[in-house]
This record gives structure tokens, sequence and C-alpha cells, in this order.
């Protein structure tokens, strides 16, 4: 799921995001019975999550938290770390439940942490009769298999003779995700109670999970500074490299694509040189970025904190296994510029609990009513949090009563996530480095301040050399599904508008060096859209040789707004519709598409349809198969984000 949404608009897969990275963890440590655990800490609610950008753990984590306000005691635990063929043992324990949030990551998949308790689902037979479960589903309504992992959840848990307690829950990220959970929550909590028997404890209060640790006299050499796992690990690289251990690659190129206009769309170039790093056309790199500094002083000097005084959270919870909310020892500094996502609109359970810090009545009321499932409230937080994209910053300098702790606001943050774009080069003609084509986000809200997305921002700023400085990047390879055909003789039809030409610069390379080496290469068409031809028609010399070449055997461009009336790639495909049909249907030609997933693939999959239908007669069900066929063969795929 949340395959990402967060305003980075290089060609993103589909929901980017890896799981939190973290020292916060016990890394590769598999507790083997969460019912012992349970049992030793008299917990009778379990939550599990399969989470790929965070959210699901951080929901997790509050259904976790929200127990104890109902006389029960919860537990929030990522089943990689679990022998999930526990489950059936849960009715050992009293009262209890197991709850799931799971996300739909990629094509319908679970997330990577999830992937082996999916597994488990799929191969057992094992007897869930008397084991309680309710599930949470995370997706985005603009992708074909939307929710399909939760809904795959409650089923087998159901087929395996468990319990349902609560209704599924189906969460959209297209719309609004986070009402979509309060929505489910305030009804599956009195559904809970009822079950059980139980009644709320009316502890609404603030619960504290950590605890601040001020350290004054400390060796800086143990003090985290922005590592995601070892500590030093960026003064010391040591392969394999992931999301937990980054490699520091040197920025070698950094230039505008546009030519006009007034976005900036940018290439950039990274150095992976004695990394040890492979990776192949059409997988994603991962960075990480850090926040505006500037963003973060303001936070500093508006909370009246010195950002520089060196601190752990430590969990209140023992036996847990998440000891810090992200890597400490370290400075509230480097924590808001590293760690903590302090650029997005905050969630709501962040309002309620910060509100018991606002001074001022009517504003503590505000906050309180945001968070509520209340018509009203949920009207009041879309208006003045989302629509008006107020950061934590923004409602900080807009509620002026409001002074928590900054460590309770520490606590409270999201982690920054790793953002993924699509690499625009082949490692056949690049092997020592990694290209990433993006468009720099910034615009002006309804507040009259400007939003700048996170990573764009930052990347833009990475220039070659600042004063003999070499600026890096922490970047590792995700590998993915989207890949040429292994016979470079079957043709290759690409739809990629803006940024979503990443892949298929690396593709067309890749094809050209194939080529070189004297292999048959069949047909090379590329659908590529942009807004003016002068303006920004990306990579336009580089293509233009290739078709020169011989490489591409077709460049198709859409201008859209070239003329009066828009004219897009979709648009191009049903001109040559005889063309493309007889590629397709004989001459077994792969399909592929990147870019934004609400309206471009989508209207791509309709002309498509058109096309079966005009040229191949096939009625409208049949061509909708048709395509679905072609998906489970890997002849049509899909590299897109909402």
């Amino acid at each position: 799921m949340p395959r990402v949404f967060s305003p980075v608009m290089g060609c993103m897969f589909s929901l980017p995001q890896d799981r939190l990275a973290a020292a916060e963890r016990t890394p590769q440590i598999r507790e083997t019975s969460f019912i012992e655990k349970m049992k030793k800490t008299n917990r009778n609610i379990v939550v599990f999550y399969g989470s790929q950008t965070g959210t699901a753990e951080e929901f997790a984590n509050r259904l976790a938290k929200d127990a104890q306000r109902y006389g029960m005691k919860g537990m929030a635990a990522d089943p990689e770390e679990y022998d999930m063929s526990e489950l059936s043992r849960l009715k050992e324990i009293p009262n209890s439940m197991a709850v799931f949030c799971m996300a739909t990551y990629g094509e319908g998949d679970p997330t990577d942490n999830a992937q082996e308790f999916y597994d488990w689902m799929q191969g057992t037979d094992d007897d869930l009769e008397g084991v309680n479960f309710a599930v949470f589903a995370l997706g985005n309504k603009t992708y074909e298999h939307f929710n399909a992992t939760g809904k795959y959840t409650d089923k087998r848990l159901a087929e395996l003779g468990g319990n349902r307690v609560f209704d599924l829950g189906l969460g959209d990220d297209d719309s609004n995700l986070e009402d979509d959970f309060i929505s489910w929550k305030e009804q599956f909590w009195p559904a809970v109670c009822e079950f059980f028997g139980v009644e709320a404890t009316g502890e609404d209060s603030s619960i504290r999970q950590f605890e601040l640790v001020v350290h004054n006299d400390i060796n800086m050499n143990e003090v985290y500074t922005g590592e995601m796992g070892r500590l030093k690990s960026f003064q010391t690289q040591k392969p394999p490299f992931d999301s937990k251990n980054p490699f520091l690659a040197t920025v070698t190129g950094n230039r505008r694509l546009n030519e006009g206009g007034n976005r900036h769309l940018m290439h950039i170039e990274l150095d992976i040189t004695d990394s040890k790093i492979r990776y192949d056309s059409g997988d994603h790199v991962a960075v990480y970025p850090t926040n505006d500094a500037a963003v973060v002083n303001r936070i500093g000097e508006r909370l009246g904190v010195d950002l520089d005084t060196v601190i752990s959270l430590k969990n209140l919870d023992e036996e847990s296994n998440k000891k810090h909310p992200f890597p400490c020892p370290t400075t509230y500094r480097t924590a808001l510029t590293h760690y903590l996502d302090i650029n997005n609109t905050p969630r709501t359970n962040v309002l309620y609990e910060l509100a018991q810090y606002a001074s001022d009545p009517q504003e503590q009321e505000n906050m309180r009513k945001m968070a509520s499932a209340s018509t009203e409230g949920k009207a009041l937080y879309q208006s003045w949090v989302l629509d008006s994209q107020r950061n934590i910053l923004a409602i900080l300098e807009d509620l002026p009563s409001l002074n928590p702790p900054i460590d309770h606001l520490c606590e409270l943050l999201p982690r920054l996530q790793a953002r993924y774009y699509s690499i625009a080069s082949s490692s056949k003609v690049y092997p020592t480095s990694i290209h990433i084509c993006a468009v720099v986000i910034e615009y002006a809200t309804k507040t009259e301040r400007v939003f700048k997305g996170v990573a764009t921002n930052w990347l833009k700023n990475k220039e070659v050399t600042d004063n003999g400085h070499k600026h890096t990047v922490p970047m590792y390879v995700r590998r993915s599904q989207f890949r040429l055909p292994f016979k470079p003789s079957n043709p290759v039809i690409m739809i990629g508008p803006g940024t979503g030409i990443a892949p298929f610069m690396g593709f067309i390379q890749e094809r050209a060096w194939q080529k070189e080496q004297g292999k048959e290469v069949g047909e090379t068409i590329l659908y590529f859209g942009c807004r003016h031809k002068n303006e920004d028609f990306l990579y336009r010399q580089e293509l233009e040789e290739f078709e020169r070449e011989g490489v591409l055997t077709q460049l198709n461009v859409a201008f859209s707004r070239d003329q009066e009336h828009k004219i897009y790639v979709q648009h191009l495909l049903k001109k040559n519709k005889e063309q493309l049909w007889k590629l397709i249907h004989s001459n077994n030609a792969h399909i592929y598409v990147c870019g934004d997933a609400r309206n471009m693939a989508r209207d791509v999959h309709t002309a498509f349809y058109d096309i079966a239908e005009e040229v191949g007669g096939l009625t409208h069900t049949q061509a909708v198969d048709y395509f679905k066929k072609l998906m489970t063969k890997g002849r049509y795929s899909q590299d897109v984000w909402s």
C-alpha cells in the first residue's frame, strides 16, 4: 500500500517506500513466541502490521496504545519478528484478540515484512477456532488490486475458523486514509468492548510511550548524527547496502532538463563506484532526504529549545522491541533534520495528544474537535489542516497558545521516509552510476506559505561541487519487476509522459547496448508527453539521437498545450491503433507504462481497450480480460504513483 503518495514526482514506484529503517528495532532477531511475550507482560491485544511506508505501523501503534483506554493491554508487533504459526495459541490468553493493519504494495502484493505471514496463510490448514481477530486494510483506489492484502487476510483468517470481532476496514489513501481509519476505529472499540463485556475506563488523557533522558555528559562519538542503523556507518561504510545501511553516493551530475517554464525538472547522477551495488534497468533508487534547516531552526525558536541538547527517548515498556522512536542518543536538531517528518500534515492523533498543551481553551477545543470522529471535526481537519497543508510548524505558528514539550512532539511525529525514484539509466552503459529524473515540488498553499517537497528541493541543492565540497546522498537500490523482455527481439511499447520517461531512458540505453553487441533487437517505440515542445521536452537531444541511430524505432510525443485542444499520450495511441494492435496481438510486444496512476495510467488502459475493440473486434469485457492476461504474463507492466 501506500504506494507512494508523497509529493515526490520523480517516477516513483507505485507505492513506494521501505519499512521504517531503524536502529530502533532489535535487528535480525526473531522472537519465537508472541504468545509467551503476551503472557509474560499481561497483554491481551496484539496488533500486527504489514507496513511499507510506516503508515500501517503507525496505525498499529495507535491501536495498541488505545487498548489502555478500554481497560485492556496491547502491543504492536511486526509479523516478520515472530513465528506466526503460533496464532492458533492466542485462545490460551483470556479475552484476547489479534488485530491486523495490512497495507497492500506493488500489484496487490503484501509488504516486505508481511510476506512470510502471507505465505504462511496461503499454505496452512491450522485451526483458528477461538482466535478473535479484526483487520484494517490500507490501500489506494487508483490501483487495480485495491486493498488486496487486507481483504485476503480478513477472508483467510475466517476460512481457518477465526472469529471476526469487527468488520474489515478499508482505508483509501486516494481520498483520506486518516478519516477512514478514525471512522473504523470509532466503531471498532465499542464492538470490542461489547464482545468482551468490558467498559471504557474513561481514561482519555495522553498516554506517553517514551520517557525523556537528557545526556549532559556524553561522548559525542556515541551520538547518532543521521545514521539509519549502525552508529558511525556514514564514516565507515561497509556493504551490503540497504534500508538500514544506505550508501553515501557522491553527486556527479545535476542539471536542469527543461528549457523554459516555471517548473524545475532535473537530472541527477549518483556515483556508486566501490559500493558493490548492482542494479538493472527498471529498478528503483531509494534516497534518504533531510529536512530544510530553516524549518528545523524555526521549530526550535518557536518552542524556545536548544536544538543541540543530546537526548534519548526511552520506551517505558521495557519488553518492547522498539526501544526508541528513532536512533538514540541524538540531538533534537538531528531528530528533526534526519529522522522525523516535519513537512507533511500531521495526523489527528498528533493534534489530540498536543491539545493539552494549548493554554487557550478555544484552541484546545478545536484541536480535540479535529481529532474526533464527528462530522464537524472531520470537516475542520480537512479544511484547516489538509486543504490548507499546514505542517507542524504552521500549526505552531497559527496556534500561539500551543507550547508542547519538544520531546513529546518528537515522540508523536512519524518517521521521515526514504523517497523512491525509477532509475533513469542502464547498468550496462553506466555500471558505476545511477541517474534520477525528477520535478522539484514548490507551490503556494492556501495560507500563502510556500510548500516545498523535502526530497526534490534537497536534491536540487546538491551541486556537483560546492567550493570543493562534494555532496553525497544516502541511497540504496530496491529491485522491481519492471523489466525489459528476456528476448531482445521482442518489440517494446513504452508510455511515459513527464518524469515517467525515467525508466525508459534506461530501457533505451540498454536496447542500444544490445544492438552494439550484435543482438537482434525488436521495435522500440516510445510515447512521451509534455506541456510544450520548447519548454519541457525532457532528454530531447538524447531521444532524437536514439531515433536517428535507429535504436528508437518511433518517437511519438504529445505536446499537450502547444495547440488549442489538449493532446495526451492516449490520443497518440489511438492514432496508431492498427500498428499497435499488430505488435501486441501478433508480434508478442511488451507494454510498459510509467507515470501518474490516477489519470494517465487509467486513460492509457482505456485507450488499449478501445484499440482491442475497434481493431481486434473484441467486446469490452473481452478487451478487459485480454489485457488482464497480458499483465499476468508480464507483458503489460506498470510503474505508477498516486
